[in-house]
């Protein structure tokens, strides 16, 4: 697969990765975080905002794979 291919594809993977789970951590957040403590309110946005980068860096690695 072309490059230019590959970057293209994966930033499109990555935007509509980023929406998704942005969309699905708040939906998380307000169905469950509502009757929590601020601790766990905290805990929650703290994972949930870092989680999202281990995939997206999946997905970047393999756009800047070498070809071949």
């Amino acid at each position: 697969m072309n490059v230019r291919v590959r970057k293209l594809i994966g930033t499109i993977l990555l935007v509509a990765f980023v929406c998704v789970y942005a969309f699905l951590a708040m939906v998380v957040a307000v169905m469950t975080l509502p009757e929590q403590s601020r601790a766990v309110q905290i805990a929650y946005y703290a994972v949930a905002g870092l989680v999202w980068v281990i995939p997206a860096g999946l997905i970047i690695l393999w756009m800047e794979r070498p070809r071949g």
